[in-house]
């Protein structure tokens, strides 16, 4: 099990265990023992994604990363970045994109470490255990603080839904080629098996 961060709420606390590998009975234990000091502790555990998502996470970034090498338009990133949201939340979405001229805009010491803004673009691609309502909660969070265009995407449902600031949210059934649209000029996602 690893953690990928802890927030207390309580007193405006954060504390970062980055990567740290628990086994059941410690994380346990290690959590008990920061709940008896702090009023209020949100925390998630994220275990690693199964082969297949892995397989299949690593094929879009792939595609996308081919993209942006022809139009040299941006940053690609992949899920193991954190990005620091204006609301002070720490994500890390498994696929982002940032403008260039934004990415730029950054001091090396904010490139470093988390960067402190939202992404122009997200992609989530659920595994078999996620919960939709905790993905689409996700996204959501993510449109408040600035993406411009976000996809989920449902191995389960062979559905994307498809997230952009002050728009309801489209849900494409069996899509093949979703498209980037302004945000990501050009790009189009193919997802000719992906399905299967």
């Amino acid at each position: 099990i690893q953690i990928r961060h802890l927030d207390f709420s309580y007193g405006f606390t954060r504390l970062w265990s980055r990567r740290r590998n628990f086994t059941a009975g410690t994380l346990k234990a290690f959590l008990v023992s920061l709940v008896k000091p702090v009023a209020y502790l949100k925390y998630s555990v994220m275990a690693p994604t199964g082969g297949e998502t892995g397989a299949r996470n690593a094929n879009l970034l792939i595609r996308l990363g081919v993209w942006n090498e022809q139009y040299q338009l941006g940053v690609v990133f992949d899920s193991s970045t954190g990005f620091h949201l204006p609301n002070g939340a720490d994500r890390s979405p498994d696929i982002a994109w940032i403008k260039r001229e934004r990415w730029e805009a950054l001091t090396p010491q904010q490139r470093e470490k988390f960067p402190p803004l939202a992404p122009d673009f997200a992609m989530e691609l659920m595994s078999p255990t996620d919960s939709l309502v905790d993905a689409q909660a996700k996204m959501q969070e993510y449109l408040e603080n600035g993406v411009r265009l976000g996809w989920l995407l449902n191995r389960r449902a062979k559905q994307v839904e498809i997230y952009r600031p002050d728009s309801p949210t489209e849900r494409l059934q069996h899509p093949n080629q979703p498209s980037g649209e302004s945000v990501l000029p050009n790009f189009v996602l193919s997802l000719d098996g992906f399905w299967q």
